[in-house]
């Protein structure tokens, strides 16, 4: 299942993979078998892509600023390729081969995304999912757009400050919806938003600043986890 988040505007030469985030044991049930949840996201503007595991397809078309997931994976290391839309097979890839591992009973997020200086990478993200307080909802913004530092306002106030590419900040927040912007670091004018972002509790909300600021095509894509109870 192809999920559209918030529209946006690719993927290129070169896929370098890094790591950012925390992973927490989750129970087993929610990971039978041995497995892992994996969801993936292409915030690399301007092109569709076809996606490969182990050399077969599993996505077609596609196309910037959509989520797929969460899928389980068996855990284990996995060959990943991508190539131009129009190709019938992964032998010619336009970025990969890589070698992604997955952990069992974890949660992750693969991001096709830009460096601050504009150049294709992905970063895999371990995600939290740790319980939340009673009420609360854990609030998540990552940086993956070509852009400098920026900070994250929330209904105004100033939240998370100076978030460089491809880090993460996070906070646990009542459940509620928050009117979120982006602004480049020490400015006071958006360069996202405000856009309402709706925290449920027990539930991770992670939003991507992603796209390029030299292009003016800085967006927004959105994506709820659900936490350990």
């Amino acid at each position: 299942m192809r999920r559209a988040l918030f529209t946006g505007v690719a993927l290129a030469a070169a896929l370098a993979l890094g790591t950012a985030g925390t992973a927490q044991a989750a129970p087993q049930h929610r990971f039978p078998h041995r497995t892992a949840e994996v969801s993936i996201l292409h915030a690399v503007p301007n092109t569709p892509v076809d996606v490969y595991l182990n050399h077969k397809r599993i996505l077609n078309d596609f196309e910037p600023g959509t989520l797929v997931g969460p899928l389980n994976l068996k855990a284990g290391t996995y060959t990943v390729s991508i190539t131009a839309a129009t190709a019938k097979n992964d032998r010619h890839p336009v970025i990969g081969p890589v070698k992604l591992q997955f952990h069992a009973a974890r949660s992750y997020t693969v991001v096709a995304h830009l460096t601050a200086s504009g150049k294709p990478t992905a970063t895999k993200y371990l995600n939290t999912i740790k319980k939340t307080p009673k009420g609360d909802g854990r609030l998540i913004v990552r940086h993956v757009a070509a852009a400098p530092a920026v900070d994250v306002y929330a209904n105004g106030k100033l939240s998370m400050r100076h978030l460089r590419n491809p880090h993460q900040s996070k906070a646990n927040v009542p459940a509620g919806t928050y009117r979120i912007a982006v602004t480049l670091a020490g400015k006071k004018a958006p360069v996202i938003g405000p856009a309402p972002v709706k925290v449920k509790r027990y539930t991770d909300t992670i939003v991507y600043a992603w796209g390029s600021a030299a292009q003016g095509n800085l967006t927004v894509a959105v994506q709820t986890v659900r936490t350990n109870r």
